[in-house]
């Protein structure tokens, strides 16, 4: 079958950004650069886009374009015969389908909130009824599931249209929309009387309030934004890669992408945060920014119901255009494996991902007694715990050594690819960084993260935590070190 390609440069970029871009970027950036001291928080989230974000992605891109194939057989592709590298593909295959496991469901949340805005729902209402107006949708199953089945169902039409004529021209329009709806957001923003504290708050550093916060947790929140962000380790991106021609080399690919991803986290910031000021908002409340705090500023401004809906419209933009890039991964799956049309492709695993959505739905309502990680969790957590604690950093360390160990595709074929074409090259004495420094930054990321997770608990729960930490990041080191069967 041959390979689909995009129609323009362009349309790469805005489509690989739209699978970055994401709710995190609204619902998680803003909130966490609240909590840790504005503009002081940025800068050094900026650092760590630059010296862990970017290789690591261009790493993706490169394994994607040199295989031309998905995570599912990529590494088939470029491994040396007989090496153990092939078994990483479980991670991205596990991962595109875990993360759209309850990625949709929030999507779903996006579109309900949207729709409710419209409506003039939150008009005039008081924080206790929008409050209780968010509980009482996770607690509405029909709800739930005609919102979640909705966004899967559009999603899923666009791939069916194919790579040009459905992900790369509605994924553009979506983009630029988003873009749009952006900038008006962050204008009306910060003319709002009494946004010029928070305007401030952003854009002038705090070190004090790093100090308050501790420099470690500052530094640590903004390692893991910048490794997050742009959806790294499932093979998310790397299909884009294997669309793509080699007409450019990736080091500038990536980097426009990381700078798109960026823009709308900052704007995101632009938003939310002078508005928090204006209506004298905490704007590290946390995740319930998003559904109850700001619910509550819009219903408090002139036109507040057209602002909320442009709001939580752009926040379904965001979350489409990842949900489209995810739905293109996994008929991609299909259609490598198991030589699929993309119209079976995309009927089977449209009846399969609403299926496998409703698990986190249930969650929220008929089966919230199950709390998988302890007390107030709920499943989606747990899915979301084995995605972004586990198999995004994995991933990630599995790329990253794939590319640079002689075990696996070696760096000197990891830098014709990822040079080849015109514009920026890939810095080739990196090679030593990338071999040991990254993979380091990841593993500390990756433990951490666990410790985090599990430091209240018990001594023997977090000591068995850890100890499944170290069994999964030793089955990523038993991949990239067995040697050749003979």
């Amino acid at each position: 079958m041959k390979r689909e390609k995009f129609g323009s440069r362009l349309g790469f970029i805005l489509v690989s950004a739209g699978c970055a871009i994401g709710i995190g970027n609204v619902w998680k950036f803003p909130y966490i650069c609240g909590e840790y001291g504005g503009a002081a928080f940025i800068l050094i989230y900026l650092a760590f886009l630059l010296i862990l974000g970017i290789p690591v992605l261009v790493c993706e891109f490169a394994i994607g374009r040199g295989s031309k194939k998905s995570v599912a057989l990529s590494f088939e592709e470029l491994s040396p015969p007989g090496t153990s590298w092939p078994k990483l593909k479980y991670i991205g295959i596990f991962g595109c389908y875990l993360l759209m496991m309850f990625y949709t469901m929030v999507g779903g949340w996006m579109m309900y909130y949207c729709y409710r805005s419209l409506t003039g729902a939150f008009r005039g209402a008081s924080p206790e009824r929008i409050a209780d107006a968010f509980t009482g949708m996770l607690s509405d199953l029909p709800t739930m599931a005609f919102w979640t089945v909705l966004i899967c169902i559009l999603g899923f039409a666009v791939c069916m249209l194919g790579l040009k004529s459905g992900v790369e021209r509605i994924t553009k329009v979506m983009m630029a929309a988003l873009l749009l709806i952006m900038v008006v957001l962050a204008l009306h923003s910060v003319f709002l009387d009494g946004a010029g504290a928070g305007i401030r708050f952003y854009l002038i550093p705090d070190f004090q309030k790093m100090v308050e916060s501790g420099i470690g947790n500052v530094v640590f929140a903004a390692l893991s934004q910048a490794f997050f962000t742009l959806s790294l380790g499932v093979g998310a991106m790397l299909i884009f890669g294997s669309y793509l021609d080699r007409a450019h080399s990736l080091t500038g690919e990536a980097v426009s992408i990381t700078a798109l991803d960026t823009f709308v986290a900052l704007t995101a910031g632009f938003i939310i945060i002078p508005a928090c000021f204006a209506y004298g908002i905490e704007p590290g409340a946390g995740p319930s920014l998003v559904f109850i705090t700001l619910p509550n500023i819009f219903s408090q401004m002139p036109g507040g119901s057209l602002w909320s809906a442009l709001f939580f419209l752009f926040l379904t933009f965001a979350a489409l255009s990842t949900i489209i890039a995810v739905f293109e991964n996994i008929l991609a799956f299909d259609m490598d494996l198991f030589g699929w049309s993309r119209k079976k492709s995309v009927l089977v695993s449209a009846v399969l991902i609403i299926v496998l959505s409703m698990p986190a739905v249930l969650g929220y309502n008929v089966w919230s007694a199950i709390q998988p990680l302890g007390e107030g969790s709920t499943i989606m957590d747990l899915e979301d715990f084995i995605v972004s604690n586990n198999l995004l950093p994995l991933g990630s360390l599995g790329y990253v050594l794939f590319c640079t160990s002689k075990n696996g595709w070696g760096w000197t074929n990891f830098i014709a690819e990822a040079n080849a074409g015109t514009g920026r090259s890939f810095p080739t004495g990196l090679k030593n960084y990338m071999l040991y420094g990254i993979p380091l930054i990841i593993i500390v990321i990756y433990l951490k993260g666990y410790y985090d997770k599990f430091q209240g608990e018990s001594l023997l729960v977090l000591g068995c935590w850890m100890a499944v930490a170290v069994v999964l990041l030793g089955f990523v080191f038993y991949c990239a070190t067995a040697k050749k069967r003979v």
